[in-house]
């Protein structure tokens, strides 16, 4: 627990604030994707296309349409960024590793989805060790604990 909270206050004292913009960006982008699988479910299980756990694949893409529309609210707003990003990150796990490995890492069908998800699990990464910064509804809420 005194590691989690130097790595906060380290993290707290050397936070640009032009990365707040880019954690905006991030979590826009997280919450436009999860708007894409809810509104084309067919191709997300196609994604996930296999016979003998369809039931797991259908509860699994509920999971990722579900975490991708709060959690990208809740991080481009930088309300509990941490937590948001923690049901992101094996999101992203899988599109990197096993949703690119069936299309080819680097393969003209690929449509650059994984270097996307690369760099989306990449910003996760950084942003779970940065948090949400100055401009942020997690820093208001810690500077006005009574409102």
């Amino acid at each position: 627990m005194e590691t989690i909270s130097k790595i906060e206050l380290w993290a707290d004292t050397h936070h640009p604030k032009w990365i707040d913009f880019v954690r905006v960006a991030l979590g826009l982008f997280i919450l436009y994707k999860g708007i894409i699988f809810i509104a084309n479910t067919d191709a997300l299980m196609q994604l996930m296309s296999n016979n003998d756990l369809q039931f797991f694949n259908l509860a699994l893409a509920h999971y990722v349409a579900f975490a991708h529309l709060v959690g990208g609210f809740l991080i481009a707003f930088g309300l509990l960024t941490r937590f948001a990003i923690i049901f992101q990150i094996p999101i992203l796990l899988g599109a990197v590793f096993f949703v690119n490995i069936n299309q080819g890492f680097l393969s003209a069908a690929n449509n650059l989805e994984f270097e996307i998800s690369l760099i989306v699990l990449v910003l996760l990464i950084v942003f779970l060790i940065y948090g949400s910064g100055k401009f942020s509804l997690d820093h208001w809420m810690k500077n006005h604990p009574n409102w």
